[in-house]
Order: structure tokens, then sequence, then C-alpha cells
């Protein structure tokens, strides 16, 4: 493998890291090439300053391996708990990334929106990366992750590349890339589009079927609880 991307998630009881970077941060000292990256950071969860605060020191830490893959957050359940309309996370997700990538780049940022404000904001360490970690963004079935890659010249993640309706939005996608990056004056690179899909590792096809059936029956229940 040359690398992991490691979610976020709140709830739902099936993707449990609650955190990447901690993930990342632990992992990089048990690996010495993997490349790692947030697949994804829900920025609407996290101050923007923090937030590439954290991923600079990883940058160090791993010296060059962390990677900063962004969403607006997947799991409707999360936001609820945390307060957020989830009409309002895409919207929040690209005032965070803008400043985000302006931190990376070395820019004082001062902001101020209706969820968080940044007075002054500069990152006290420069990245280990020059000019900084390779930035991604998720997209799904929309054009809007794809537009948001384009605007800031970040990578693409297909996070529903082998689903039906993500499978055929790939090419749209790209698409919008090309003429967004037209716009913005950016440059699309086709090396930092990742397309996913789901994989599960078992010792037999029998096994990996009582994992995945035991696992939906654990999720079910959960939600059963809390919804």
């Amino acid at each position: 493998y040359d690398e992991a991307w490691i979610g976020e998630h709140h709830s739902g009881g099936w993707e449990i890291i609650a955190d990447p970077t901690v993930f990342i941060a632990a992992a990089s000292q048990r690996t010495t090439h993997l490349r790692l990256g947030t697949g994804v950071a829900s920025l609407p969860y996290h101050h923007p300053l923090l937030l590439a605060d954290r991923i600079v020191l990883l940058d160090h830490l791993t010296r060059g391996r962390v990677m900063l893959g962004v969403g607006p957050g997947q799991l409707t359940s999360d936001a609820k708990m945390l307060g957020i309309d989830p009409n309002h996370q895409r919207r929040m997700m690209d005032e965070s990334l803008e400043v985000i990538v302006a931190l990376l780049r070395g820019e004082t940022v001062s902001r101020a929106t209706d969820w968080f404000t940044i007075a002054d904001g500069v990152l006290q360490l420069r990245p280990f990366t020059f000019p900084h970690p390779e930035v991604c963004v998720a997209a799904t079935f929309s054009p809007a992750g794809p537009r948001a890659a384009a605007r800031h010249g970040a990578g693409l993640l297909s996070v529903a590349a082998t689903q039906e309706g993500g499978f055929d939005a790939l090419g749209t996608h790209w698409g919008v890339i090309e003429e967004e990056s037209k716009v913005h004056g950016t440059t699309p690179s086709r090396e930092a589009w990742r397309l996913m899909g789901p994989m599960h590792v078992a010792e037999s096809e029998e096994q990996a079927i009582a994992d995945v059936a035991y696992g939906f029956d654990r999720v079910f229940d959960y939600l059963r609880h809390v919804i």
C-alpha cells in the first residue's frame, strides 16, 4: 500500500475513529513510507486555525507523509449532536477551507463568520512539506466537491466511485474541475484524483460475509437506540 486515508465520524457505530489526526500520529510512529491522510476531516466540526495547526504538526511528525482530505461531514447524525444544520455544512466547509489553505501558504488571515472568528491568524510553524501538505476535497454525486477542489488547486477524493451514481458522476466531475480551474487559474492533475470503494480484508470469503453481517447487525441496533 502507498497511502492510507482515515476518516472522522462521531455516530453510527461503524467507522469509529473520532479524530483522524490522533490516529495518524500513532500510525506514523509505526510506519516508514506509508502516506497518511485525513479521509476526511469534517471541516464544520473544527476551528480552521486549530485544524491547520494540527496538520502542520503532523507534517513534521511524519516528515512529510501527511495529507489533508476535507469534506463537509457525511453523517447528519454527527451534525445533529453538534447542533449544526446539515443544510449549512457545505457552505461551512468552503469557508473553512479557504482559511486553511491561506494559512498553509503562510498568509495572515482575519475572518468572521457565523460560526468561527479568526483575528490576524497565522501558523506558528511553517510546514515541513513545501509549499504545504497535499490537500484533497471529498466528492460524492454533486459538483460541489470538484468546484471546491478546482478553486483551491486541490486534489479530489471520489468517495462513492464504486456506487452506481458515484461512478456515473466521475466524468462530469472531471469536466467541472477542468472548467473551474480555468476560472480560478489553477492546474488540475489526474494524479491527485483518488477513486474510492469499500474493501473488507478477511481470511476467506465466508469469514468476510460473516464479519460484514455481524457489523451491520451492530449498526442497526445502535441506530434503533439513537434515532
